[in-house]
C-alpha cells in the first residue's frame, strides 16, 4: 500500500483545519455556533492573508467562504423548518394525533406499530422535529394512565422519524445538503424519490426491529413525570403590626430574602387584591399570596416577621399546606422555543407564565434545584423543567402551542387554520415533487403562504430560524469548498482508495457509509455530509465509476445518528422525556446502525450494479 505524497501547504491547512472544526464540534463547552463562526472567520482571513492561485492560476476569492449564506440549501432547510413551525404552531396534525391517542387504549402493540409507521411517513416530507413534538405528549399521556414506563416506546418513536427522514431529499437538512452540494459539483441533481426505494426497504427492516425488539433491550426508566405529588405548596404570608415587612417596599422584602421571595397576589381587607409591583408599600393584615416549599415557606416567615396560612388558618398539624388543583408537567425546551439561549430570569418566567420551576433537567443529571441556580441557567436544546403550577394553567399554556408541555393528558393544540397550514404544506411538496421546481422555490413560496393567510406570525417564523443550523451548514459548505478548491478533497480520497486498495466498489461504498455514520455520531451530521460529499464524489472519480452510489452512501451514512443522544436534536427531546441514559442509545442504536448499514450495504450494489 502507497499513500499518496502530501498536498500542497493550504491543503493542509485546510485539513488541518476541518479536524479542528470536527474537534470543536463534539465539545459541549463551546456553542456550535461559536466553533462555527471561528472557521469562517480562520478561512475567510487566512485565505486573505495567505492568497491561493491554483495550478490553472486561478485565484480562490475568501470572499467564497461566505456564499454557504446564500445557497440553496440553507435556504431551503430554513424554509422548510419555517413551515414545519405552522403546522405546529396550528395544530395541523393534532386529528392523526387524537386517533393514534384512541388506539392506544384499545391495542397498545398495534398501536405501537401504527405510531412507528406514522412517524416515519411523516418525517419523509417533514422535518422529524414536528414530528417529535407531536408524539411525544401523546405517549407521555399513555404511559402516566396505563402505568408501563414510556422508556418502552420514546426512543423507537424517535428513531423511527430517523429512518423515515433518510428516505426522500427533503426529509432531513442533511439530505438536501448532500443533494445540493453535488449538484454543484456537476452531478445530476437528485429529485425526491430517486433514493425511496431503498431508504423505504431499510427503513421496514428497522421498523420491526424498533417494535418487536428495540422495547426489549430498553430497561424501565423512571420519568420525570412518574412521581406527581406536588413539590411546592400555595401558602399566604399575613404580615404582623409592627413586624419587619410592616412599610416597606416589596422590592425591600425581596432584597431581605436574598431573592427567594416571589409573590402572585397581594390581598389587602376582604377581597382586594393589589397588583404586586416592585415599589407596592406593604400594610400591616396584608396577605401575600406565594408559591413555595415549605422548607422555603418556613424562612420566608422568619425572614419578614410574617405568619403562615393556608385560606383563613394559620398553618398547623390540623391545617397543613395545601396542593390542591396543583400539577406537575415538564416543559421541553426546543429549536423555535421562546425560552431557547434565555435564562430563566431574563423571560421573566414566573411572571410570564404562573408556573414555579421545580429542577432543570440536562443529559443525566439535572440542574441543583437551587432557585438562584435554575434562575441563572442558560437553556439549550433538550433542556426540560419540571413546573408545577395550576392544572388551568398548565391546560392554558399547553394549547398556546408556544411551550411543548409534556402533562398527563393527551390534549393537544388546535387552531382553526389547521387545514390551510397542511394543504400549503402538501403543495410544497407536491410542486417540488411533481412540478420540477426546487424545494428552496416552493418552500419560499409556502412561508409567504402561511403569512399571508395568518397560519403563522413573523415572529413564529424567526423562532422557527436556528441561528446554530444556518452557522454550522455555512461553515461545513465553506470547508467543503475550502476541501474542494486546495485539493484537500481529492488528497483524502486518494488515500481512502490507498487504503482500500484491492477492495470492490462495493466495499468501498459500504465502507464509506460506515464511516459516515461514526462520524454522524461524534460530530454534526451536517458537517459530516458536506465535508464527505466532495470526498466520494472525488473517490468515485479516481475509481473511474459512477459517483451517485458513492453520493448516496454518504447521505445515507450521515443520517445515521442513532448511537448517542447528542448526535440528533430529536435524540435529545426523548432523551429527557423517557428518562434515559446515554448508554440506552448505545444499547439499541448501534445495533440499529448495524442493520441500516448492512441492509444498505447489499441492497446499494444491487440496485447501482457494483461490482463485488
Amino acid at each position: 500500500m502507497t499513500l499518496p505524497p502530501l498536498p500542497d501547504v493550504h491543503a493542509l491547512a485546510v485539513l488541518l483545519l476541518v479536524l479542528l472544526a470536527l474537534f470543536l464540534f463534539t465539545r459541549e463547552s463551546i456553542a456550535i455556533e461559536t466553533s462555527s463562526l471561528f472557521i469562517l472567520a480562520v478561512l475567510s482571513i487566512g485565505f486573505t492573508v495567505f492568497p491561493y492561485i491554483n495550478a490553472q492560476g486561478q485565484h480562490l476569492e475568501a470572499l467564497q467562504f461566505f456564499s454557504g449564506f446564500g445557497h440553496e440549501a440553507l435556504v431551503a432547510v430554513c424554509a422548510l423548518m419555517i413551515a414545519g413551525n405552522g403546522l405546529v404552531r396550528t395544530g395541523a396534525l393534532v386529528p392523526l394525533g387524537r386517533i393514534l391517542a384512541r388506539l392506544w387504549r384499545v391495542s397498545p402493540v398495534l398501536s405501537m406499530l401504527l405510531t412507528l409507521l406514522i412517524g416515519a411517513f411523516l418525517s419523509a416530507f417533514v422535518n422529524n422535529v414536528p414530528i417529535v413534538v407531536l408524539l411525544l405528549p401523546i405517549l407521555i399521556s399513555v404511559s402516566l394512565r396505563t402505568g408501563a414506563p414510556a422508556s418502552g416506546v420514546l426512543m423507537p418513536m424517535g428513531f423511527a422519524t430517523l429512518v423515515g427522514g433518510m428516505s426522500t431529499s427533503i426529509g432531513t437538512s442533511t439530505n438536501l445538503l448532500v443533494v445540493s452540494v453535488a449538484a454543484d459539483m456537476g452531478l445530476r441533481r437528485l429529485q425526491m424519490f430517486d433514493f425511496f426505494v431503498p431508504a423505504a426497504i431499510v427503513a421496514g427492516i428497522a421498523i420491526v426491529y424498533l417494535w418487536l425488539i428495540a422495547p426489549r433491550l430498553l430497561p424501565a426508566r423512571k420519568a420525570i413525570l412518574s412521581d406527581t405529588s406536588p413539590r411546592i405548596f400555595s401558602a399566604q404570608l399575613v404580615i404582623l403590626e409592627d413586624g419587619f415587612s410592616v412599610g416597606k417596599t416589596l422590592t425591600e422584602l425581596t432584597e431581605k430574602t436574598s431573592g427567594l421571595l416571589e409573590v402572585s397576589r397581594i390581598m389587602r381587607g376582604s377581597g382586594t387584591y393589589i397588583v404586586p409591583l416592585p415599589d407596592a408599600q406593604i400594610q400591616a393584615g396584608d396577605r401575600l399570596m406565594v408559591n413555595e416549599t415549605p422548607d422555603n415557606l418556613k424562612e420566608l416567615e422568619s425572614a419578614l416577621e410574617a405568619m403562615l396560612y393556608v385560606g383563613d388558618n394559620p398553618v398547623d398539624e390540623e391545617h397543613p399546606l395545601s396542593g390542591e388543583g396543583q400539577q406537575i408537567a415538564e416543559i421541553v425546551v426546543m429549536q423555535g422555543s421562546p425560552l431557547l439561549g434565555m435564562t430563566l430570569r431574563q423571560v421573566n418566567f414566573y411572571n410570564r407564565y404562573q408556573l414555579m420551576v421545580l429542577a432543570i433537567h440536562r443529559g443525566e443529571s439535572s440542574v441543583e434545584t437551587l432557585r438562584e441556580k435554575i434562575a441563572q441557567a442558560r437553556l439549550r436544546i433538550g433542556d426540560v423543567l419540571l413546573v408545577q403550577g395550576n392544572q388551568d394553567t398548565i391546560g392554558e399554556i399547553k394549547r398556546a402551542g408556544e411551550l411543548l408541555v409534556l402533562d398527563a393528558t393527551a390534549d393537544l393544540p388546535h387552531t382553526d387554520k389547521a387545514l390551510t397550514a397542511l394543504l400549503i404544506m402538501a403543495g410544497i411538496i407536491l410542486v417540488s415533487a411533481f412540478g420540477g421546481v426546487p424545494i428552496a422555490i416552493s418552500a419560499v413560496g409556502g412561508v409567504l403562504l402561511m403569512l399571508i393567510t395568518r397560519c403563522l406570525t413573523w415572529q413564529h417564523a424567526s423562532m422557527a430560524l436556528s441561528t446554530q443550523v444556518i452557522l454550522i451548514v455555512a461553515a461545513s459548505l465553506a470547508m467543503g469548498a475550502a476541501l474542494l478548491k486546495t485539493g484537500g478533497a481529492e488528497y483524502l480520497a486518494q488515500v481512502f482508495v490507498a487504503l482500500t486498495a484491492g477492495a470492490s466498489s462495493a466495499v468501498i461504498v459500504s465502507g464509506l457509509m460506515l464511516l459516515m455514520a461514526i462520524m454522524t455520531n461524534i460530530v454534526s451530521n451536517n458537517a459530516a455530509a458536506v465535508i464527505g460529499t466532495p470526498i466520494a464524489i472525488s473517490i468515485a472519480q479516481q475509481l473511474q465509476v459512477d459517483p451517485e452510489p458513492f453520493v448516496i452512501a454518504v447521505l445515507f451514512g450521515a443520517n445515521m445518528s442513532y448511537a448517542t443522544p447528542m448526535a440528533y436534536k430529536t435524540n435529545l427531546l426523548v432523551m429527557h422525556a423517557g428518562g434515559y441514559k446515554f448508554i440506552d442509545f448505545v444499547r439499541v442504536g448501534v445495533p440499529l446502525t448495524i442493520i441500516v448499514w448492512l441492509s444498505l450495504s447489499l441492497l446499494l450494489p444491487v440496485i447501482y450494479s457494483l461490482s463485488w
